[in-house]
């Protein structure tokens, strides 16, 4: 059943309560809908957007080299891509729960938020430069007419000798020259959970990490085996009182977002 808090302190006595079991980690997400927001990373809300995948990567990084010049790996682009609010194949989250509350309870006034908690398998979280993150990631490289002409029903030998399979490994080599050319289609049907660098200042700041989708488009509608979910309601007419309490601790705008101008902003309205 899904439980619904009004304070700081009521929410962390919830937290206490959730406990991993040896083999799992625990991880958060904040929804300030919590009736309108699902479980699915941007790119793959609209058609439009799925339709784009590959180009969207591309004019950004042909606009702006040298911002993703440091970039060895397409899930360091994605992650940078993400950065500036454009729709990739990750979904934020964090393993901090205040982290999941602010973002739950910090606009939206009114209106019911929440926050989700995943139970993920430890075998299911993966570093940056893993194997079945660089699969999945690079399918960000392939057409939408690729993606979807990849036959799953096949395996071994006879998968990964595919066209669309063929030219995910082509880009999977730039980045991991030795990578054998056995793709497991299983890796690119689940969603994993990526420890990435902390290449950027908000990432550190918001104790980030990232879900990354493969195939599956929603977690709400195609659940994973190796992830569970619970989740707490946030009482929308209290979250301007736990988002003063939140600041209190020192989770507030400027710190979750420590870009100058965010900086600027939340000295301004602290006058």
């Amino acid at each position: 059943m899904t439980q619904t808090i009004g304070t700081l302190s009521g929410f962390t006595g919830k937290i206490r309560d959730i406990i991993p079991i040896s083999d799992e980690v625990l991880l958060y997400r904040g929804h300030s809908r919590r009736r309108e927001y699902q479980l699915h990373p941007s790119i793959l809300r609209e058609q439009k957007f799925k339709d784009a995948e590959e180009t969207i990567l591309r004019e950004l990084v042909a606009s702006h080299p040298s911002e993703f010049s440091t970039d060895t790996s397409t899930l360091e682009q994605l992650a940078r891509v993400q950065h500036y609010s454009l729709p990739t194949r990750l979904l934020d989250v964090t393993w901090n729960p205040l982290v999941a509350l602010y973002f739950a309870s910090n606009s939206n006034i009114e209106t019911a938020g929440e926050v989700i908690i995943f139970r993920i398998k430890k075998q299911h979280v993966k570093y940056f430069d893993s194997d079945a993150v660089s699969c999945v990631a690079n399918l960000a490289n392939l057409k939408i007419a690729e993606k979807e002409a990849i036959d799953f029903s096949l395996s071994g030998a006879e998968f990964n000798a595919q066209p669309p399979i063929d030219r995910l490994l082509q880009f999977i080599k730039v980045e991991k020259p030795h990578f054998r050319p056995e793709i497991n289609p299983v890796h690119l049907k689940t969603v994993l959970c990526v420890k990435p660098k902390k290449s950027n200042p908000r990432l550190l700041a918001q104790s980030g990490a990232f879900l990354i989708f493969g195939m599956t488009n929603s977690l709400d509608r195609t659940p994973v085996a190796e992830i569970s979910i619970e989740r707490i309601q946030i009482n929308g007419r209290k979250k301007p009182a736990i988002i003063n309490e939140l600041d209190r601790m020192g989770i507030n705008d400027a710190t979750m977002f420590p870009e100058i101008e965010k900086a600027a902003l939340y000295i301004r309205r602290a006058l």
